[in-house]
């Protein structure tokens, strides 16, 4: 869910996962507030693409609408997935051989990309930057995106895999890589967390050859 989506609305999401399909009146009565004051979190919902709703007829009339999650609402509000997720990556760390092991993490970020892939929009690199950056923003993990000399760095102000990358960085580099395919243009971890600073910046290659350069060259002058 977007930064400025209200609790209220999280809570409308929840009720929405729990009960199913429902309409505004049975939403009125769970929270006791006014059907106008549901309706309003549902416009709000339905413009992120987190709730869809289909008309209901009975009789004559204006046909009467219930609302449900649509799948990306599903994906928002599931809890289990951080467990399930640092089951799954224990489980293929734990696999001994080498070649197993880097060609199942290749299959894991193929699949990720191909998933996220349809959300990431935008026709220059700085485009998809900021919509990947809006894209995880959506699921509460805050990035930003800036220019400081020109070229774009999508900048992690928090880890969207804290667990994991303490005990095994090759997470990190899973992350670099899905998100150089995401943006179309290979990107460098130019900066970790775990390295002090607090937080992860992605650069393209180029950008921070650059720097590199002339970081080198400020310490041998």
């Amino acid at each position: 869910m977007s930064a400025s989506a209200t609790t209220s609305d999280a809570d409308l999401l929840d009720l929405l996962r729990a009960l199913g399909p429902m309409d505004v009146a049975a939403m009125s009565g769970e929270f006791s507030v006014t059907p106008t004051a549901v309706r309003q979190r549902l416009s709000r919902l339905r413009a992120q693409g987190l709730v869809d709703r289909e008309p209901v007829r009975h009789g004559r009339g204006r046909p009467k609408h219930r609302y449900q999650l649509t799948l990306k609402g599903l994906r928002l509000t599931g809890s289990n997935w951080p467990d399930l997720a640092l089951a799954l990556w224990r489980e293929i760390s734990a696999i001994a051989d080498f070649e197993i092991r880097r060609t199942v993490l290749r299959r894991v970020v193929k699949t990720l990309a191909a998933t996220y892939g349809q959300e990431v929009q935008g026709g220059t690199i700085v485009d998809r930057m900021r919509s990947l950056a809006e894209l995880l923003n959506q699921r509460r993990v805050p990035f930003s995106v800036e220019r400081p000399a020109g070229e774009p760095v999508l900048t992690a102000h928090a880890c969207p895999y804290p667990e994991l990358s303490k005990s095994d960085r090759t997470i990190c580099a899973m992350e670099r890589v899905l998100f150089s395919e995401l943006v179309g243009k290979e990107l460098r971890l130019a900066k970790c967390r775990h390295d002090g600073g607090g937080i992860c910046q992605f650069q393209p290659v180029e950008r921070a050859a650059i720097l590199e350069r002339s970081a080198s060259l400020e310490k041998n002058a």
